[in-house]
C-alpha cells in the first residue's frame, strides 16, 4: 500500500470544508467537556455520541475523534488547576501540575502541557499512518479462527479495565456479554432473553446503553457531589525557552513509554502514565523535586498520555482492539455506522480511513491553537457550578438517546442504564469492561460460530491453525502482563491518594 499518496488524498478530503468544520468542532466540545470538573475523555464521548448520529459516516468520526483528543487535552486543566483527576491517567499530572498552580506558576504548567500532548499526538499519528496500513495488510490473511483468536486478545484488556477490582471488573463482562445476547440470534433469528416483549427483539441500542451508562450516570454522581470548582488565577500560559528547555526531554521519554507501550493490547494510558512519571523521577538529578512543582513531572506523564492515546489507534483501525474505555465507545461509533475496524477497514474503506488519520493532524494543530489562548476560557468555565451544568447534560443526554431511532424506549433504556451506572460507579464497580464485553461479545459468537461450521463443530480448529494459536497464546500472555500493571497501577494511585490525604 502506497502510504504518501493516500495519505494526500486524505488530506484533501479532511480539508473540505465540512470535514474541517468537525474536526474544530469536535476539538472544541471535546475541550469544552474535558476541563469540566469530573468530566473525563469517556463521559465526553458519551454525552457528544448522540449529537453525531445525524452526519454521514466520514466527519461524524472526525467529530468523535476529535472529541476525544479535545477531552484528553482537556483533562489537565482540571487536574493542574483544581487537583482534580477526571480518571487514573490525570493522577500523576496532579503531583507537580497543582503546586505549581499554587506557586503562581499554572500557566506554564498549562502551556506545557499543551506543547508535550501536541508533540506527542504528532509522533503518534505519524506512526499510525505508516505502522497501521503495514499491521492491516498482514493480517489479510485471517480466517474466522484467526478472528476468533483475535477477539479473545481483545477481551485481555478487560484485565486492563478492571484496576478497582478483576473480580468486579469480570462480572461487568459477564453482564454486558449477556446484554449483547438480547435480541435475535445471528444464526437462528430466534429471539433470546426478550421474554416475548417485541421491543427487545432488536436489542438493546448501543448508544443509549452508552449516554445511559456513562453520561447520566456522571450527572447524577456530580448533582449528588455538588462539584463546585474553584480554580487559580491564571497568568502567562507561554512558557519560557528556559521551561522549554528544562521539558523537552521529559517530553520526549514520556511520548517513547507512552506510544511503544500503548502499541499493546491492555496497555491504557492510566497505566503508561505512571510509568513515564516513575521513569522521570528516577533518573532526575534531584528527585526530592517531584511533587513539589518539577516542570518535568507534568510535562512526560501528559506525553505519555497522548502517547499512548494516539498509539491506541493502531490497533483499533487495523486490529479492531480498542485499548481503552474513551476507544471502546470510539468503537461502537464506527459500529454503528457499518464500519467494522480490522484488517479489511483498509481494504473496503480506504477513502474514509485516511480522511480519519488526515483529520487526526489537523486535530492536533486545532487543539494546539485552541489550548494555549484560550486556556482563560476554560478556567472560567471550571468556576460553573454543577447544578447549573448538571441538568443540561442530562437534557442532551436524554435527547440524543431519543434522536439516534426516535424512541421514548431508548430514552428509558438509557434512564434505567443510567440509575444502574450510578449505582455501579458508586460503589466502584467499572463500567468500561461490560461496554467493552457488549461491543466485542457478538463479534466472538459470530467467529466461533463460522470457526465451528468450517471444523464440523470441533474446537480443535482454534489450535490447528499456527496464526489463531498464536493469538490465543498471546492473550494468554499479555493477561498475566495486564494483572501485573493493573496492579503496580492500584499500588500507585493508592500511594499518591494516601500522600494526598497525608499533606
Amino acid at each position: 500500500m502506497d502510504v504518501l499518496p493516500q495519505l494526500a488524498h486524505g488530506f484533501g478530503a479532511a480539508l473540505s470544508p465540512t470535514n474541517l468544520l468537525m474536526a474544530v468542532v469536535g476539538s472544541l466540545l471535546g475541550t469544552l467537556v474535558g476541563v469540566l470538573p469530573g468530566l473525563g475523555p469517556t463521559a465526553a464521548i458519551a454525552i457528544l455520541f448522540p449529537l453525531t448520529t445525524v452526519l454521514p459516516p466520514v466527519p461524524a468520526i472526525i467529530m468523535l475523534a476529535a472529541i476525544y483528543y479535545g477531552a484528553m487535552y482537556g483533562g489537565s486543566t482540571t487536574a493542574i488547576l483544581l487537583n482534580i483527576p477526571g480518571e487514573v491517567a490525570s493522577v500523576p499530572t496532579c503531583l507537580d501540575g497543582y503546586p505549581m498552580a499554587r506557586q503562581g506558576r499554572g500557566g506554564v504548567a498549562l502551556g506545557i502541557s499543551a506543547i508535550g500532548s501536541f508533540f506527542a499526538g504528532m509522533l503518534g499519528v505519524t506512526a499510525l499512518t505508516f505502522f497501521a496500513p503495514f499491521l492491516a495488510d498482514q493480517a489479510l490473511r485471517f480466517g474466522p479462527p484467526e478472528y476468533f483468536g483475535l477477539m479473545v486478545l481483545a477481551f485481555t484488556v478487560v484485565a486492563s479495565l478492571s484496576s478497582a477490582s478483576l473480580v468486579k471488573g469480570f462480572a461487568m463482562a459477564a453482564l454486558g456479554y449477556f446484554l449483547s445476547l438480547i435480541g435475535l440470534g445471528p444464526s437462528t433469528a430466534e429471539p433470546r432473553f426478550t421474554f416475548g416483549w417485541t421491543p427487545l427483539m432488536s436489542g438493546v441500542e448501543l448508544i443509549a446503553l452508552v449516554v445511559g451508562l456513562f453520561a447520566l450516570s456522571e450527572v447524577f454522581l456530580g448533582l449528588e457531589q455538588s462539584r463546585v470548582a474553584i480554580a487559580e488565577k491564571i497568568t502567562n500560559v507561554f512558557p519560557r525557552w528556559a521551561d522549554l528547555k528544562e521539558a523537552f526531554p521529559a517530553i520526549l521519554r514520556g511520548t517513547g513509554i507512552g506510544f511503544f507501550l500503548g502499541l499493546l493490547p491492555g496497555c491504557a494510558p492510566g497505566v503508561t502514565v505512571f510509568m513515564a512519571y516513575d521513569a522521570e523521577r528516577r533518573i532526575a538529578k534531584h528527585p526530592e523535586r517531584f511533587g513539589r512543582g518539577a516542570i518535568e513531572g507534568v510535562a512526560s506523564p501528559e506525553s505519555a498520555n497522548n502517547a499512548t492515546s494516539s498509539a491506541g489507534f493502531i490497533p483499533l483501525l487495523a486490529l479492531g482492539i480498542p485499548a481503552s474505555a474513551p476507544l471502546a465507545v470510539l468503537l461502537g461509533g464506527l459500529l454503528v455506522y457499518g464500519l467494522q475496524p480490522g484488517p479489511l477497514l483498509f481494504q473496503k474503506n480506504p477513502d474514509f480511513v485516511w480522511t480519519v488519520i488526515a483529520s487526526l493532524y489537523i486535530g492536533n494543530i486545532v487543539l494546539l491553537i485552541l489550548n494555549l489562548p484560550l486556556i482563560g476560557m476554560w478556567v472560567w468555565l471550571t468556576r460553573i457550578p454543577y447544578g447549573i451544568l448538571g441538568p443540561l447534560i442530562l437534557l442532551l443526554s436524554v435527547l440524543g438517546a431519543y434522536s439516534v431511532r426516535n424512541s421514548m424506549f431508548d430514552v428509558a433504556v438509557s434512564l434505567v442504564f443510567g440509575a444502574i451506572g450510578y449505582f455501579l460507579r458508586k460503589y466502584q464497580w467499572p463500567l468500561a469492561p461490560l461496554l467493552l464485553a457488549f461491543i466485542l461479545g457478538p463479534l466472538l459468537e459470530k467467529y466461533m460460530i463460522q470457526s465451528l461450521s468450517m471444523s464440523g463443530g470441533s474446537p480443535l480448529i482454534f489450535f490447528q491453525r499456527w496464526l489463531s494459536l498464536v493469538l490465543i497464546v498471546g492473550a494468554a500472555l499479555l493477561f498475566l502482563a495486564s494483572l501485573v500493571l493493573v496492579r503496580y497501577t492500584g499500588r500507585r494511585v493508592k500511594e499518591e491518594t494516601a500522600e494526598e490525604l497525608a499533606l
